[in-house]
């Protein structure tokens, strides 16, 4: 669905007072004229900037305040949207991905993998595939349909005023007057469903407003104060305020209704700019070989604290799921609850609908005799878990056959908190699947070695330079790395490239040669997020 509309870029270029189609070009605002004629009003606005001492979501600094405004064009309403006094039958969530395989699976084991006071909770789940064609590959990933929360649905339904028809059947279809170019019916919000599935199911109610709905928003928004900030965020104007109190704090609507309490949208509009709820990825952290019939997964539970513009701390949107659906399974494993309460007999066994993903090459070199470096800070490990099972595997039943060195690079931490599948590979260091282990904690205090003791991957990838460069140069190697994508992977190549610089005799722009040369030949591969 297509919300974006008017080029700011191009649009500047002519005059504000030519007249033209407002659906493609930008609106001029003037504060004295077109946005608050009225003089007193426009005292009540300075007066409510200068309450606040810092801006914020819903204060804005005295430059901006008073400034004229360049704001995108109207996006025209195109929805026409009916709820019909009926209930609806309960729609399958698994019919939004028909494009897609979704297999319905229980939740075999859920575990806790981190420690009480931890940082962050991280669980590993285990899931019975026997019963599905879903063949995932160590390195593959696969993708779970999640619902938005309940507690957020229903706080929508109330500001919307609808929660007495959460189960009537709503039906859309597109505005006979409207001017909207090409406009369409969502292809991911079924024919005819209930509200609160559309709501729970559909709809990313989360997603960061982009400023085409900002100013959508204004338009029923009363309060001129608020309604004023509102064309500021959407303004190429305020475009540092949009970007600082809105995209980089992951604003949703709820939280902009809460802010803005005389914004009362209509229903068509929230539907027009929400985009559709995305499945969420995940890495398998097991071996087809090692768990037959099963998939193993590892996530951090997310969580955001409050702040002001979110005063409820939450959850992320499957990550708290999940962890709310297994709850009393791995609380059941760790032997929490008393005498007389549930038991593994007595719980109902969790489901939850996945699809495979595309496979990539991320994913063990065919050629069993090549070297491979694993680098997966936290939960970035999981992958390699796989690759570890599956070596140790094809080791016991190819004995002829030559297996190339293994190194993993893990960080985390504190070493009695966070250090996950500790177990699992000092047996793999035991057993020779593992030729190297280097792990490193980050917040662990080492007294006066603190400055010389590696504390993040990218250290210790330093410390093995020489073996690093080569394994990658000299042996036909193969580099992993797995984890966040907007600090980590950024260091870490960043590392690799100032390693390949020393040991190679090269200055920067030939190491970076040099890996981009790796890149290509598919000998480094990222598995990344943000």
């Amino acid at each position: 669905m297509d919300t974006h509309t008017g080029d700011l870029t191009n649009v500047d270029r002519k005059p504000p007072d030519v007249p033209g189609n407002l659906d493609l070009e930008i609106q001029t605002l003037n504060l004295e004229t077109s946005v608050l004629p009225n003089c007193s009003l426009n005292r009540d606005v300075q007066l409510e900037t200068s309450k606040a001492a810092e801006p914020s979501l819903v204060h804005s600094v005295s430059s901006l305040s008073q400034c004229s405004l360049n704001v995108p064009a109207l996006s025209p309403p195109f929805l026409d949207v009916f709820i019909s006094d009926c209930e609806e039958h309960e729609v399958d969530p698994s019919s939004l991905y028909s494009e897609h395989k979704v297999f319905t699976v229980p939740i075999t084991h859920a575990e806790k993998l981190t420690a009480e006071d931890a940082k962050k909770t991280t669980l590993m789940l285990e899931l019975d595939i026997s019963n599905s064609d879903i063949q995932l590959q160590p390195g593959d990933s696969f993708s779970i349909i999640c619902p938005n929360p309940s507690s957020e649905v229903n706080e929508l339904l109330m500001k919307f005023g609808l929660s007495e028809k959460r189960n009537f059947q709503i039906s859309l279809g597109i505005k006979s007057d409207t001017k909207k170019r090409g406009a369409s019916l969502p292809s991911y919000i079924p024919e005819k469903c209930s509200l609160q599935f559309m709501l729970t199911w559909c709809l990313e109610i989360r997603s960061v407003p982009k400023k085409a709905f900002l100013r959508s928003l204004v338009e029923h928004t009363s309060d001129s104060a608020e309604k004023r900030r509102l064309q500021e965020l959407c303004s190429k104007q305020g475009s540092s305020d949009y970007n600082q109190f809105v995209r980089d704090r992951a604003i949703g609507i709820l939280d902009l209704l809460a802010a803005f309490p005389s914004c009362k949208p209509p229903l068509n509009l929230l539907i027009e700019h929400l985009p559709k709820l995305q499945a969420r990825p995940y890495s398998a952290a097991s071996s087809n070989l090692f768990h037959p019939g099963k998939l193993r997964f590892v996530f951090n539970v997310v969580e955001f604290s409050s702040c002001s513009e979110k005063p409820v701390p939450r959850k992320g949107v499957c990550t708290g799921w999940l962890s709310e659906l297994v709850h009393p399974l791995y609380y059941v494993k760790s032997a929490q609850l008393p005498e007389g309460d549930l038991t593994s007999e007595t719980i109902l066994i969790p489901q939850i609908s996945i699809f495979a993903r595309p496979s990539t090459s991320f994913q063990l070199p065919t050629d069993t005799s090549a070297p491979v470096i694993m680098v997966g800070p936290g939960t970035g490990i999981a992958p390699f878990i796989g690759f570890l099972q599956h070596r140790m595997k094809l080791k016991e039943v190819k004995n002829g056959f030559k297996f190339g060195d293994t190194w993993l690079f893990f960080g985390c931490r504190h070493h009695d908190k966070d250090y996950l599948f500790r177990e699992e590979l000092s047996n793999f260091v035991e057993n020779g699947v593992l030729t190297c282990l280097k792990v490193c904690f980050s917040r662990d205090s080492h007294g006066s070695t603190d400055e010389l003791t590696p504390r993040y991957v990218q250290d210790l990838l330093k410390i093995c330079s020489q073996d690093i460069v080569r394994i990658l140069t000299k042996e036909n190697g193969h580099l992993f790395v797995c984890g966040d994508a907007k600090n980590m992977a950024k260091d870490v190549n960043e590392a690799l490239a100032d390693i390949l610089s020393l040991e190679l005799g090269v200055d920067k722009l030939e190491a970076m040669k040099t890996l981009a040369v790796l890149r290509e030949h598919k000998r480094y591969l990222q598995d990344v997020w943000s």
